[in-house]
């Protein structure tokens, strides 16, 4: 289970921290002072460190410091009463994963962990390519396909040469996975590695994301704030989703590429860097720039080193060898006994077109793993649309079954309304997305996983639905 620990000198702080950050699938250490708390990061190796910058027995800097000389790739949240401390500043800029103000909104720093576990999780549990030996908390690279074969030698050559990687492929063919595999077979595995999805940042806050922005820059920006490219210094950055990057940022991100260095939002100082960038994609960039929406410069400086990830419905070969994989992963999260898939059943997944690749087969997986009864996994276990029952686009769905969405447009057209496409698919959004998380208790990296989106995205969904403007009119 993944460990977080709270260092903090208010009793008050650590009791409710404690109390409201404690979950099934987190266990909460706390800490009144800093000798306590980095007594702590050495004999309990946390996942995720929450630091007040104010301690009675030294400074957070100090705090900070110690902690990360002892794991240098932990996530650190600081915690600050004052928006402007050049403390939480400085420490964001040695590292540091965020800072918040107090008092502490609980939601936000439930999901800000939530976020600096599952980044630990990405540094830390091993991509093991198939064959190689696994630990019991591995993510393995599976497939033993002429296409794979390939992947594997681009990770090998790559991996240890010091150069930006584009890793192409559709999405759900485990870009990210790769992406990993990269970085922990590289020189800089003992360094931060973090990952930021362009896709998932509105376009207004992407270029502040990435490479931070001067107090008075904007409106609303009140205080400086350091980017990723910054934060990652030493490490490694892996940029999901490039295309969806901003002009602005592409300009910006080639200059990095080219000199190392760049200029925050609002300021005339060159910040120099040292980051290793994996940047990923599923968009056909040589289009892109075509239409002007990519910039050529930066794609030929993208085009060097590149790791091509085939679709599964180009190696299904590899069906077997992937269902069985996720049954046992499947079998060990529900606590059941799956031994196999059944023949009957592998034909009918060799057969499927496979459209969201690698994410679809393991959402069928799971769904047919909580379905099954014995030990093996059999035809009827399977979705509809695997079964041949469901139209493409809509498996197992039946013109019926859309009554509600049916009576939702002529509601809209009946008022006059504007913008019906945008409110239709919100609000599916929004029966989907509560659906599942109700599923699931709430847990969003679960969520994710079902639904085959990243945390970023679910959680700008989420926050879309508290939106007047979401809601159907």
């Amino acid at each position: 289970m993944p460990k977080l620990l709270i260092i903090d000198d208010e009793p008050s702080l650590l009791y409710s921290l404690h109390s409201g950050l404690t979950a099934k699938d987190l266990d909460v250490l706390t800490a009144p002072t800093g000798t306590e708390g980095i007594r702590a990061v050495r004999d309990h190796k946390p996942d995720a460190v929450v630091l007040d910058v104010r301690l009675p027995d030294m400074t957070g800097l100090e705090a900070f410091d110690q902690i990360k000389a002892l794991d240098p790739r932990v996530p650190v949240v600081i915690l600050t009463a004052f928006a402007a401390t050049d403390t939480a500043i400085q420490a964001v800029k040695r590292g540091a994963f965020d800072y918040l103000l107090k008092p502490v909104d609980l939601h936000h720093l439930r999901d800000v962990v939530a976020r600096a576990v599952e980044l630990r999780r990405m540094q830390s549990v091993p991509a093991v390519i198939d064959g190689d030996p696994v630990t019991p908390d591995a993510d393995e690279i599976v497939g033993r396909s002429p296409a794979m074969q390939s992947v594997y030698k681009a990770i090998g050559m790559l991996a240890p040469q010091d150069v930006t990687v584009l890793i192409t492929g559709e999405s759900g063919t485990g870009k990210e996975l790769i992406a990993r595999a990269v970085y922990q077979h590289s020189g800089r595995a003992d360094k931060p590695f973090l990952a930021i999805n362009c896709a998932a940042i509105p376009e207004t806050l992407l270029e502040s994301e990435l490479f931070g922005h001067e107090r008075g820059a904007f409106t609303g920006a009140d205080r400086q704030r350091v980017g990723k490219f910054e934060q990652a210094n030493g490490g490694t950055l892996f940029l999901d989703e490039i295309g969806d990057m901003t002009p602005a940022a592409q300009a910006k991100f080639l200059r990095v590429l080219q000199k190392q260095q760049f200029d925050r939002i609002g300021g005339n100082v060159a910040v120099a860097t040292d980051v290793r960038v994996i940047a990923a994609t599923n968009q056909d960039l040589d289009g892109m720039v075509a239409t002007g929406r990519f910039r050529r410069d930066l794609l030929y400086r993208l085009n060097g080193f590149v790791i091509t990830l085939p679709p599964l419905r180009d190696r299904r070969e590899d069906i077997p060898l992937l269902a069985e994989h996720v049954l046992r992963q499947c079998g060990r999260r529900l606590g059941k006994t799956l031994r196999a898939v059944a023949p009957d059943a592998l034909d009918l997944l060799e057969r499927h077109p496979w459209p969201g690749n690698i994410r679809e087969l393991q959402n069928v997986i799971r769904f047919a793993a909580m379905k099954a009864v014995g030990d093996v996994v059999t035809p009827d276990c399977l979705p509809a649309a695997c079964r041949g029952e469901g139209g493409p686009g809509a498996p197992g769905l039946r013109p019926d079954d859309l009554s509600h969405v049916r009576q939702l447009v002529r509601d809209l057209l009946a008022t006059g309304s504007a913008d019906i496409y945008r409110k239709i698919l919100a609000e599916v959004d929004r029966v989907v997305v509560g659906e599942v998380l109700q599923h699931v208790g709430g847990n969003q990296v679960h969520a994710s996983e079902l639904l085959g989106i990243s945390r970023n995205t679910l959680r700008s969904k989420i926050q879309s639905f508290d939106s007047p403007s979401s809601a159907p009119s």
